[in-house]
């Protein structure tokens, strides 16, 4: 009996006929999370920014795994239009999905604003995040047992939310603002998992270890220089995704959901995480942020 459990848990799981949509998925952790799943025979929907690297992936993905099932959606998720527009689009093409990775991130060392007046970072690394996964929520009951992966960081636990300054206008530090997104991450994921509980639908959030990608590459400066330099002592983007696929895919966690994961094992996340006061309240302020980006009328 022992034997049979272990090889069931050593398997690769077959996930033909299952759909996945991984955001921030044209290099790093990303890319190599989605050409996991299509080589599980996944069908594969991957979000990126640029059209021309997601058509060159998804040709990729195609060729390594050998499965067609391939496909992109391009879209700026720091823009809550774009957001919309992501998830409008796979709507249309999909009435089921069973495993959504939200990846897509940045480390930004200088202050920037989103398209809809919002600081950048957290636009980006935490609203895209929110958002998404209320867009595709019935999609992904409907389709239970289901899984949402949040991508965080070992950051959050040095990070702070401070709901009188979200946007960082008083003071900005890129490391500051980072660790507190992802510390938000989290809060997210486990107020989402309380939500979802009895759907169906499993949500876990995740620390891939720092690794060598295209990661905080954008910035100039200093971070810029200094990055691939101090990348040449991180993990493979393979090693890091492996908690990612094994969140996306695994039977070993199936129905384990509002836990924090880091090298494939639950841990305990900041004591800032569980504070279920916070988790509320970002919830609640993330949804009149994301209001306020609605068209008149919707």
């Amino acid at each position: 009996m022992t034997t049979s459990t272990n090889k069931t848990a050593g398997a690769t799981p077959d996930l033909t006929g299952k759909i996945a949509l991984v955001t921030g998925a044209t290099a790093g952790i990303g890319l190599i999370t989605a050409e996991a799943l299509a080589r599980m025979g996944a069908t594969v929907v991957i979000v990126s920014r640029s059209e021309e690297k997601c058509r060159n992936v998804v040709a990729q993905i195609q060729a390594n795994t050998g499965n067609t099932r391939v496909e992109y959606i391009a879209g700026d998720l720091s823009a809550m239009a774009q957001v919309r527009s992501v998830a409008a689009e796979f709507l249309r093409r999909y009435d089921r999905l069973h495993i959504l990775v939200n990846n897509a991130g940045a480390f930004i060392n200088d202050r920037q604003v989103s398209a809809d007046g919002y600081e950048m970072t957290f636009a980006l690394n935490h609203l895209n995040y929110f958002y998404l996964t209320q867009l595709l929520q019935d999609t992904l009951i409907a389709s239970a047992p289901a899984r949402i992966v949040n991508v965080s960081s070992d950051a959050h636990r040095g990070g702070k939310i401070n709901f009188d300054d979200l946007m960082s206008e008083k003071s900005y530090s890129g490391f500051g603002v980072y660790s507190m997104t992802k510390l938000a991450n989290v809060l997210f994921t486990n107020e989402l998992a309380q939500r979802l509980e009895g759907s169906g639908v499993t949500a876990n959030s995740l620390h891939p270890g720092f690794v060598a990608t295209n990661f905080g590459k954008n910035n100039g400066g200093i971070v810029g220089f200094f990055m691939p330099v101090v990348q040449m002592f991180a993990l493979s983007p393979e090693k890091g995704a492996e908690t990612s696929i094994h969140l996306a895919a695994s039977p070993a966690v199936e129905g384990v959901t509002g836990k924090y994961f880091t090298k494939k094992m639950p841990v305990q996340p900041a004591k800032a995480a569980l504070d279920v006061a916070s988790q509320r309240r970002l919830w609640e302020v993330s949804e009149k942020l994301i209001a306020q980006t609605q068209p008149v009328g919707a």
